[in-house]
């Protein structure tokens, strides 16, 4: 399953592998609702503020992500899924309260890296439903209170949390990513 995702994933399409069960009775989803939650970075966004967090730390990463707040972000393998979902949202015939579809980021970004986000998603002119900055605390109790249908992240750290409460699709890196190499290398020892 997972190489097959790693497939899709390197003809620059999106795919996640399903590593874990699902909760075996997910409590609360509204019915006739649609819910997706993502991940950011390496998920909605390309994988390069991921590999300066990685490489160089989180000062760097703040100190980055502030600097090139008005610096829109490469889209990541889910980006065009977000902006299809988004303008399917737009065209529906209901309120914002009220959509069938609704749409969650979930990420552990916080000021001052949350500001390219907000200033991405407004250069892509997508809408989203709800958007939890968290500051790297853990995001399990977040999905409860949104209950997704579908978490998709890229880090097996908070997809073995989330898979508990949410069904949940790791997000595998390009084979040619630094962090599919690091991972790999990781793997290896």
């Amino acid at each position: 399953m997972v190489k097959d995702a790693q497939k899709v994933i390197d003809g620059k399409t999106c795919a996640a592998a399903i590593l874990k069960d699902p909760p075996k009775d997910p409590k609360n989803i509204p019915e006739g609702q649609v819910r997706i939650a993502f991940d950011g970075d390496a998920v909605l966004f390309d994988e390069s503020s991921e590999i300066v967090f990685k490489a160089e730390g989180l000062d760097r990463f703040c100190e980055t992500e502030d600097k090139q707040q008005n610096e829109p972000m490469q889209e990541g393998p889910y980006a065009a899924l977000l902006k299809k979902i988004s303008r399917l949202q737009e065209r529906l015939p209901f309120s914002v309260e009220s959509s069938p579809v609704r749409i969650s980021i979930v990420t552990a970004r916080s000021a001052p890296a949350e500001m390219r986000v907000i200033k991405t998603l407004r250069h892509w002119g997508v809408y989203v439903d709800e958007i939890f900055f968290l500051g790297g605390l853990e995001k399990t109790k977040v999905l409860q209170a949104f209950h997704p249908h579908i978490f998709f992240d890229d880090q097996e750290l908070h997809i073995e949390n989330a898979a508990k409460v949410v069904p949940s699709g790791k997000v595998p890196y390009l084979s040619s990513s630094p962090l599919h190499k690091q991972l790999s290398d990781t793997a290896d020892k």
